[in-house]
């Protein structure tokens, strides 16, 4: 089998959220043959103009501030060159490979659109480097998401020429080696192909298409630990009526109310307290799920649109008009639509861990939970039970909110004040990684308090799609007696929530599939 049978066409332009995810689970991606003429063509232009006297942004000129400075022909090459390795300024640790990954398909697609100028040898080489394991090593800080993510990209085309670091078999290699060991040899830049590789979005597209996947996995996930929660408490359902949610018209909030009356249709506990019970509300946490998790969903919906247009633009600068023959210079490395996506990514991931911690606190509270012992320990006092479980999905939620804070709203100028309003779309996007990892351990936390709720309300059983849940979660923990080494418990708990095993077990229990999709 050849590296083109198991990579990805793409199509600039129809890119999808799919193909991405495959993408961040180590498909490498190819150009659909027929953009080939549309980039020769823009490479041409682009070839004429650095062979003219008229002075070109990129192609014949400096950067940035410096663009003023003539550059005669026969320094185009190191022009090139010497951009990229004066770009390679990033600091922190590397960003992890499937990002990456998604940033070299990413600007593949965005190059392939024939509005950058590049050669068809630009293309083909991050495409062999995606298909021979060469991953550029790219430190995660250094981008204030305009013109472009210029450090990022510039440690990404470092190893592209020969320079710079490449993670090779998960160990770290110079560039030049990493390509000869791949077969490669460095690539020489031709005029403006060193600043079609560096202006762009994609480093911070590649963190937030991640993070508004995991986010999406989240939210779903969350469904299912809320509607688990609501059988622990013994709360009700008539909240999640349609009739409500319809008198609203949310499209999330209906999904998700759907969601959760599909998962509790069945369960005994919920018949059970029909009659004779006292209470008239439940609290928030429990009722207003649909409101908070379709919102959650909605804006996650929103920002998942807002990127895949992204991933599919051009946005470097300048750009080649095919059939007018220009070069025009722009802004569309600007990066505020992915900083916006971003922080409305955050929102949703800290409200759905704040409406979880708040069920978990409700379960553990005997004030709250009608019925259940303190910390649902079946010998409390002696034992402490869920206590601390549930400290530690308060202290989550507050690192979730604190990240949680708009980062597009923070700008500050850069060169020379050249580039005076940035998008700060590259920390908005990267934050999102461990707010996503912070959300699976606060749900993972909401399994197991939930789950141990419902076991002790023998001899009232839950739905038959919660109780498969539950047995998926008992044969890795099993449900507490006396007080035991939590940590480990917590860590397999979120590695089933992030591994999407919720609503999957779920699902084989329901006749038709109830949870929201990202389409």
């Amino acid at each position: 089998m050849t590296e083109q049978d198991t990579a990805i066409v793409v199509r600039p332009g129809t890119v999808s959220l799919d193909d991405l995810a495959c993408v961040l689970d180590g498909a490498p991606v190819v150009l659909d043959p027929s953009f080939w003429p549309r980039v020769e063509a823009a490479a041409e232009i682009v070839a004429r103009a650095a062979r003219a006297d008229v002075p070109v942004y990129g192609i014949n000129t400096g950067f940035g501030k410096l663009a003023s400075k003539r550059i005669p022909p026969d320094q185009t090459a190191l022009l090139q060159r010497n951009l990229i390795v004066s770009h390679c300024c990033g600091v922190g640790q590397p960003t992890p490979e499937p990002i990456v990954r998604v940033m070299m398909a990413l600007k593949i697609v965005s190059l392939g659109r024939g509005a950058s100028g590049v050669r068809r040898a630009v293309i083909e080489q991050l495409q062999a480097m995606m298909a021979r394991g060469v991953t550029p090593l790219v430190p995660q800080q250094g981008s204030v998401g305009a013109s472009g993510d210029l450090a990022p990209l510039a440690h990404m085309t470092a190893v592209m020429i020969g320079e710079g670091q490449a993670i090779v078999d998960g160990k770290v290699v110079p560039g030049g080696e990493a390509l000869a060991a791949a077969g490669l040899v460095p690539l020489t830049l031709g005029p403006k192909e060193g600043l079609a590789l560096i202006n762009g979005t994609q480093f911070s597209t590649a963190y937030a298409i991640s993070g508004v996947l995991r986010a999406f996995g989240l939210a779903r996930a969350a469904l299912v630990t809320g509607a688990l929660s609501v059988d622990a408490a013994m709360a009700s359902t008539a909240p999640f009526r349609p009739e409500i949610q319809a008198l609203r018209g949310h499209a999330g909030q209906i999904a998700a109310a759907a969601t959760l009356t599909a998962l509790l249709e069945g369960s005994d506990i919920r018949l059970s307290h029909l009659e004779g019970d006292e209470r008239v509300q439940d609290p928030y946490c429990l009722r207003c799920q649909p409101q908070v998790a379709g919102a959650a969903l909605d804006l996650i919906t929103q920002a998942a649109r807002t990127l895949i247009v992204e991933a599919n633009a051009v946005t470097d600068n300048p750009l080649v008009l095919v059939e007018t023959g220009e070069i025009v210079s722009g802004g569309n490395f600007h990066a505020e639509p992915v900083a916006f996506a971003a922080d409305a990514i955050a929102l949703a991931l800290s409200e759905i861990g704040a409406i979880s911690e708040r069920r978990i606190a409700t379960l553990v509270d005997p004030a709250l939970n009608f019925g259940l012992p303190p910390f649902l320990t079946p010998d409390p006092g002696l034992n402490s039970g869920f206590m601390i479980a549930e400290v530690t999905a308060a202290a989550l939620y507050a690192e979730n909110k604190q990240r949680a804070l708009a980062c597009s709203v923070d700008s500050t100028p850069t060169s020379a004040n050249q580039e005076d309003h940035v998008s700060m779309a590259a920390h908005a996007a990267r934050r999102l990684a461990d707010m996503a990892d912070n959300l699976a351990a606060i749900l993972g936390i909401e399994l197991l308090v939930s789950a141990q709720g419902i076991t002790l309300r023998s001899p009232h059983a839950t739905s038959a799609p919660l109780a498969a849940v539950i047995a998926a979660l008992r044969e890795q923990v099993p449900a507490l007696g006396a007080d035991r080494y939590m940590a480990g418990d917590l860590a397999k708990a979120a590695a089933l929530v992030e591994a999407d095993a919720l609503p999957t077990v779920a699902l084989t229990m329901l006749p038709t599939d109830p949870f929201p999709r990202l389409d």
